[in-house]
């Protein structure tokens, strides 16, 4: 299937226009991550990292875990709204990535707030201890629903899962029996298990290349 805009880039463009301004030194994140990555449309940009920093002004989460760091701007971006005392966990198996995104951490003024981990996130995920009020799944699409059951018991019984990337480009809304890629598959299969899992509620967002807004079900 060929790929579709999500949104109108016009409507996109539109929306960057009307979002309250990043510092400015993201902007430095931006262009190093295009300079010295070879995906770097990986990155969550202005938009959807001004959204993760809206959600984390109204969860006032005191720990957050991200699986997927990449070039660090996601981080930084849950960083800048924590509440005092806050602290995010950010795991990544690509050193390469890891170290880009170490440089942008410690350049920035939110370095004692974030911890970078290096190894396969499901082996962190298992080392760490809950509770997590927010946690932000944007890495390898083949792994999300092990990663959405790991983490699911180690939710704060209020705490958020964000899962990233959940449209695909459009390409989730054509027919399963045609030929799909291994990331195509992995991200069908993920959506189709959260939305009729009973223990939470989750509402799908057109926000960049979809957003998940997965909760505990309450009663």
């Amino acid at each position: 299937m060929t790929d579709i805009e999500v949104a109108d880039p016009r409507v996109e463009q539109y929306a960057v226009e009307h979002t309250s301004r990043e510092p400015a030194w993201f902007a430095t994140v931006a262009e190093n991550t295009r300079a010295r990555t070879t995906a770097p449309g990986m990155m969550v940009g202005t938009l959807e990292g001004r959204f993760l920093a809206a959600v984390v002004a109204m969860l006032r989460p005191a720990r957050v875990l991200e699986i997927g760091t990449f070039t660090g701007y996601s981080a930084l971006s849950m960083a800048e709204a924590l509440p005092p005392g806050g602290h995010i966990v950010t795991c990544d198996i690509s050193e390469a990535h890891v170290a880009i995104a170490r440089e942008h951490i410690e350049a920035s003024p939110y370095a004692d707030r974030i911890e970078i981990r290096v190894g396969p996130a499901i082996e962190t995920v298992e080392s760490l201890d809950g509770p997590f009020d927010l946690v932000f799944i944007d890495a390898d699409k083949p792994g999300y629903l092990a990663y959405y059951e790991a983490v699911l018991p180690k939710l704060s019984p209020d705490g958020v899962i964000l899962a990233d990337n959940v449209l695909w480009s459009g390409r989730l809304v054509g027919d399963p029996a045609e030929d799909e890629d291994d990331n195509t598959r992995a991200l069908r299969a993920f959506n189709d298990h959260v939305v009729a899992d009973e223990r939470v509620e989750v509402v799908m967002l057109t926000v960049r290349d979809g957003v998940s807004i997965i909760r505990r079900r309450r009663g």
